[in-house]
């Protein structure tokens, strides 16, 4: 049994990882639209063809399950992928609910890191609308940091530069958690506990997205029998993009090991 997973790009590695570590016993096709990376820039109708695209691709090559490891193309096409296919199929959406509700005792606010265009998308209004009744949520476009990520570029001293740049407007101690609302951001998870105050939490929704996809891969009766292989795929066809998911993959698994800030 083989499960899919699709990003614009190597964020998606991070809920891949997360994969690994809980579902062992599966193989995986991991597909990387290098084509079109990054997906915050472009319209909702270009991301939708570039991602119905991009899973015919996958669907050629007998994919059982498969996780759209990226938020802003779960947003805008995650309805129609399950209308079309009928296997299973698991998005991503901000952690934005588990941010509120661990957070709604402290009477601090939630930061909620994201691209613009998942910010600007409906979906994210009408969760954040459904959750938040305090008026506890504020959201922060980082439009940079996808190309960062898609360069290696996790350089310490470089990123909190970068970071301190955006978040200079914000008060920090007015918050208790940040999220980390694109998969592409998880990466940069160490560098932020080390500049952030202690008290600020960091959360994302690759732990809650792979639960999901345990429980609809038992509901589906489609059971484990691989070895935690991994097969890369990206639309453009570069040798040297499938080297680079390959060290993007070592370096998720050894420098995010931060499952204490994430809800499970």
């Amino acid at each position: 049994m083989t499960i899919g997973f699709f990003d614009s790009g190597i964020g998606g590695l991070s809920v891949l990882a997360e994969s690994l570590r809980r579902l062992p016993a599966q193989d995986y096709l991991y597909m990387a639209d290098t084509l079109h990376v990054p997906y915050g820039t472009k319209t909702k109708e270009e991301v939708k063809d570039y991602v119905f695209e991009a899973v015919e691709r996958m669907m050629s090559r007998g994919i059982d399950a498969l996780v759209i490891a990226c938020n802003t193309a779960t947003s805008i096409a995650v309805e129609d992928l399950r209308a079309t296919y009928s296997l299973p199929i698991v998005g991503m959406e901000p952690a934005v609910k588990p941010a509120v509700e661990m957070n709604r005792a402290t009477g601090k606010r939630v930061l909620v890191m994201a691209t613009q265009l998942t910010l600007q998308l409906p979906k994210y209004y009408a969760l954040v609308s459904r959750v938040d009744e305090g008026g506890i949520v504020d959201s922060l476009p980082l439009p940079g940091l996808v190309r960062y990520c898609e360069s290696l570029q996790f350089d310490p001293q470089v990123m909190e530069e970068y970071f301190r740049a955006e978040l200079a407007p914000y008060n920090l101690d007015e918050y208790g958690i940040f999220v980390l609302g694109c998969t592409h951001y998880p990466f940069y998870r160490n560098i932020l506990r080390a500049m952030l105050p202690p008290h600020i939490q960091i959360v994302d929704g690759n732990a809650g997205t792979v639960k999901r996809l345990s429980a609809l891969l038992n509901r589906f009766g489609i059971e484990g029998r691989g070895h935690g292989h991994v097969d890369f795929m990206c639309t453009g066809n570069e040798p040297a993009y499938l080297d680079k998911m390959q060290t993007a993959l070592a370096y998720v698994n050894s420098n995010l090991a931060s499952a204490e800030d994430t809800p499970s």
